[in-house]
């Protein structure tokens, strides 16, 4: 069923669990996404990145994930992640995303409130949710879904009174915040400040979302999502999975069909290990 974030991130902020969005980018990944849904009776987070849209175009995806959406038997949110532009969050919208990320991180801070409140009217006007995003969460140079790659990240950090005053000004429905995770896949581990989650998730009503979850120990999930997170964005290990499967099993003489069902169900399993890690097993 085609859901919006406070579906499902108000009852993963209640329940001390966490809602995992899987950017796809085909029909091969949004299978495996929805199919690790059903299965374990999860809700879920499924769309594409505006970094990815080379790689499948947003309205080719809208014509995929919502008909997809609707028919699942859990909650299903479909999501733009990182909208870099106003006139892609309104094309998404217009679209029928059921949500969008605004990233305006950025920018100077008046400018992301600017900016954020703008979509953040014009989304809830149409029934649809907003994420925006507090401090900057950087990229590894491996990164998919971004450039900007940060010198000392730390002082990008999210300042837990800012983030009071940006969501109460903005009216975002979720806010991505910076704590010491990258886009990517990790050269070396990264060090989360999990008491600024914890602090920040004190002092603001709405759901935190972790950006850079790929390549995050379990310990690193599991304590990130008691100290407050609510939605956690997956992308590199499961495109990795499924790429490793469909190379494992090409051969002489097989054509892209008999690779696809690796695929699929290489995506699937690496996308219930996150379910089960973040807790949203059998809460959709």
């Amino acid at each position: 069923m085609l859901a919006n974030l406070n579906d499902v991130l108000i009852p993963a902020k209640k329940g001390k669990y966490a809602v995992g969005l899987f950017n796809t980018v085909n029909m091969e990944q949004a299978r495996g996404v929805i199919a690790a849904a059903e299965e374990l009776q999860s809700p879920v987070i499924i769309g594409t990145a505006e970094i990815l849209l080379p790689f499948g175009p947003l309205e080719e995806l809208s014509y995929l994930l919502i008909p997809m959406a609707k028919k699942a038997k859990v909650p299903v949110v479909v999501h733009l992640d990182h909208g870099l532009k106003a006139e892609t969050c309104r094309q998404a919208l217009e679209l029928g995303f059921t949500s969008v990320m605004y990233d305006c991180s950025t920018e100077g801070y008046e400018e992301n409130v600017r900016r954020v409140k703008e979509i953040a009217c014009l989304a809830h006007s149409q029934g649809a949710t907003i994420e925006a995003e507090l401090g900057h969460v950087g990229d590894n140079p491996s990164s998919a879904e971004g450039d900007h790659i940060l010198d000392d990240a730390s002082k990008y950090y999210t300042d837990p009174n800012q983030a009071r005053d940006f969501v109460n000004r903005t009216e975002a429905d979720a806010l991505a915040i910076a704590v010491g995770t990258a886009h990517g896949a990790y050269k070396l581990p990264p060090k989360l400040d999990f008491n600024r989650i914890q602090t920040i998730g004190e002092m603001i009503d709405c759901p935190l979302v972790l950006h850079g979850g790929s390549g995050l120990t379990d310990y690193d999930f599991q304590e990130a999502v008691r100290m407050g997170i609510s939605k956690v964005n997956i992308f590199t290990d499961m495109n990795l999975a499924g790429a490793k499967a469909m190379a494992e099993a090409y051969g002489p003489g097989k054509g892209l069909t008999d690779l696809i069902p690796f695929g699929v169900e290489a995506t699937k399993e690496a996308v219930k290990e996150k379910m089960k890690l973040f807790g949203s097993a059998g809460k959709g």
